[in-house]
């Protein structure tokens, strides 16, 4: 008979900042193969009930670029100049946009999804991370296909740099997620946040140059230019376009300080979701 794990829990052992970080990406690499059954579960229970199936990922980004693009069409919105046909525009920055929307929301709906086993199975909970961004691969991977069409219809033409393209989409899961990790303890509390972050990334859009360029001067413009998010998606834009990256160095900027990020808000939730589960169960 193998003998069962013995685990002692010690508030000094807890609080160590490096040992923490050091099991949680331990369990992330032993907890690959449930991440991977719970996105694969969640992923066909999202289309098994559905009529269109999985046409839903290709109808959500085409139907939010297609009210920009009628909007511009028909003059009812005057946007400036973008130098590239602008439904291509507009869907490249919406298409970004939504991987960053969707990397913030994952890790407080993969979390809350799960509340009914957390208490009662023993498992990494980084496995529900993990589980998350593979289902944000997943969507990503058909928004990209849709992409590749908007570039050949719209006579811009494959470039090398889009080799680099998914570059910029890993930039975006890496700050979207980051952002997610940090507001899920908040998340499991209280629901109102779910429904401030969804509310306030409405706003933010309009701070980010994902339907329209970034204006010449005004308010906007320093907005825009200090919004983190800007070279996100301008970045991945200018890539999927053939254009040299004017805000590289940015995004450069932007990743390297999300990634220590990224770290602290892992130990974050480690240390918080047990705590939150024993209190909601309790």
């Amino acid at each position: 008979m193998v003998p069962l794990e013995t685990r002692i829990y010690q508030k000094e052992n807890n609080l160590h900042i490096g040992k923490l970080l050091r099991e949680s990406l331990k369990d992330i690499v032993n907890s690959r193969f449930l991440a991977r059954q719970l996105a694969v579960r969640d992923i066909k229970a999202q289309y098994r009930q559905s009529y269109f199936g999985i046409l839903w990922a290709f109808i959500t980004p085409l139907a939010t670029a297609m009210v920009w693009i009628v909007l511009n069409g028909t003059g009812t919105v005057r946007l400036s100049d973008t130098g590239i046909p602008y439904p291509l525009y507009v869907f490249c920055g919406t298409l970004l946009w939504s991987i960053i929307t969707e990397a913030i929301n994952s890790p407080m709906a993969s979390t809350n999804s799960a509340r009914g086993i957390l208490s009662k199975i023993n498992f990494p909970k980084e496995a529900l991370i993990i589980s998350g961004i593979y289902k944000l691969l997943f969507n990503t991977s058909i928004k990209v296909i849709l992409l590749l069409v908007f570039v050949f219809v719209f006579g811009v033409g494959i470039h090398w740099s889009l080799l680099l393209f998914p570059f910029a989409i890993l930039g975006g899961l890496l700050i979207g997620t980051t952002i997610g990790l940090f507001i899920t303890p908040l998340g499991m509390l209280y629901k109102d946040i779910g429904k401030i972050i969804s509310f306030g990334m409405q706003f933010l859009m309009y701070a980010t140059p994902v339907v329209y360029a970034i204006p010449k001067e005004g308010l906007m413009k320093t907005l825009m230019e200090w919004n983190p998010l800007t070279p996100i998606i301008l970045t991945g834009r200018d890539l999927a376009v053939g254009t040299t990256p004017e805000y590289l160095t940015y995004f450069l900027i932007v990743i390297a300080c999300c990634i220590p990020l990224f770290f602290v808000a892992l130990i974050l939730y480690r240390v918080s979701i047990p705590v939150l589960v024993e209190r909601l169960s309790g």
